[in-house]
């Protein structure tokens, strides 16, 4: 089986979509499906893709959105007279934007199946980058556009209950399949939290909380620095890491001045996930979260599979990963209750210890692995699918 994926985003640019291919294509080629990636150039510097597969777009710069690229349209134009000898089964879309509409396109011309995985819920993104069209509105706009684009395809992944839920009610029609992004354990074997404490002047036995992720509005992290606020009447001692990046950077640094807390944040910026994010992890007692849009939270995972407890709220796709309290405590979406949470977490070391070991247990049964053979099945299933209802494509394909 050979797979065409086409994506708006991809590494050197970090976010959860991007580590979400890179897993699935990971162990899609090690069950023997070929992959082939299109995703759009960066500007940044890397000698080149340590990765088979991956043909880069030219793109241009995005004013209100400057760390992602806009694929050039001609660029892909010119690339897809070069696609239908090459017999691709399968067509995944990873994005809404450019990516959606050329890979419909493309899956069309070729005469495959279009699938695409739901990554982002724009029903509450879209309100924070246009915040002067009211709430209600954008809301309209984007279940009218998710569910238009949704219903195009052949089939759709969905990363949680939650989102599958949500586009049922949308009026989403396509079939859907809820397969999360899995964890390959191997890669989160590592990390050096006390070498990572030490190059940020924080001492080893102080109280330390992580979080790691977009720095982006809707990823609501200022509601985080006022449990901060609230853990700090407590443990006065406490320290807060937030790595990555984003547009709300310079808004969080400004707020996180405004509340006194300077002395208790660090923020980090991008790392690698190699090394650096992996020692920045196993720096902290916790792991906190309360992002209310994730279609599955990969971060939270990416923690427990390094043994760090997690405390978060639970919304969308986290809700499916903390709700069983397997290494997690489920916070609610009030700052005093999720300091509470925090504080006795800190000052008991014994039940971090105890969930530390539960978390890791659990990450394991989100196996990459097991989640890229059931991406296999359901893309088998859209070939036939597809092949009963045009048998006629089906008998040029293979004669």
């Amino acid at each position: 089986m050979r797979v065409l994926m086409i994506s708006d985003v991809y590494f050197p640019r970090i976010n959860g979509v991007s580590t979400s291919i890179q897993t699935f294509r990971r162990g899609l080629n090690a069950a023997g499906v070929e992959t082939v990636l299109i995703a759009p150039e960066y500007p940044m510097p890397w000698t080149r893709d340590d990765e088979d597969g991956i043909v880069r777009i030219a793109s241009r710069y995005l004013p209100r959105d400057p760390e992602d690229r806009a694929m050039k349209i001609g660029a892909i134009r010119k690339l897809r007279s070069t696609l239908s000898p090459r017999r691709f089964d399968v067509v995944h879309i990873q994005t809404p934007f450019i990516a959606h509409y050329q890979g419909v396109s493309i899956a069309r011309e070729l005469g495959v199946p279009a699938i695409e995985t739901y990554h982002t819920y724009f029903e509450e993104y879209l309100y924070h980058y246009v915040p002067l069209m009211p709430r209600g509105l954008m809301r309209f706009i984007a279940r009218r556009f998710t569910s238009s684009q949704c219903n195009a395809l052949d089939a759709l992944v969905v990363p949680s209950r939650a989102m599958r839920d949500a586009l049922e009610n949308y009026g989403v029609r396509c079939p859907m399949q809820v397969i999360p992004t899995g964890m390959d354990m191997d890669r989160f074997a590592a990390g050096d939290g006390a070498r990572f404490r030490a190059q940020l002047g924080i001492a080893p036995g102080q109280p330390t909380l992580v979080h790691v992720g977009r720095i982006a509005h809707e990823k609501n992290i200022d509601f985080l620095f006022r449990v901060l606020r609230e853990v700090v009447k407590r443990r006065q001692d406490v320290v807060l890491i937030v790595a990555g990046e984003g547009p709300a950077l310079v808004h969080c640094k400004s707020y996180v001045e405004s509340l006194g807390l300077a002395k208790r944040v660090r923020f980090v910026g991008y790392l690698s996930r190699e090394s650096a994010l992996l020692d920045c992890y196993k720096a902290g007692d916790l792991f906190v979260f309360s992002s209310k849009t994730e279609t599955q939270g990969l971060v939270l995972l990416e923690a427990l599979a390094l043994g760090v407890p997690v405390v978060s709220t639970a919304h969308m796709g986290t809700a499916d990963i903390v709700k069983p309290q397997r290494g997690t405590r489920m916070a609610p979406d009030e700052e005093a209750g999720f300091a509470d949470i925090v504080v006795g977490l800190l000052n008991d070391p014994q039940t971090r210890s105890a969930m530390a070991q539960e978390a890791r247990t659990y990450a394991a049964t989100w196996s990459a692995a097991a989640m890229a053979s059931r991406l296999i099945d359901y893309y088998r299933a859209a070939i036939a699918t597809r092949a009963s209802s045009q048998p006629e494509l089906s008998a040029q394909r293979t004669g």
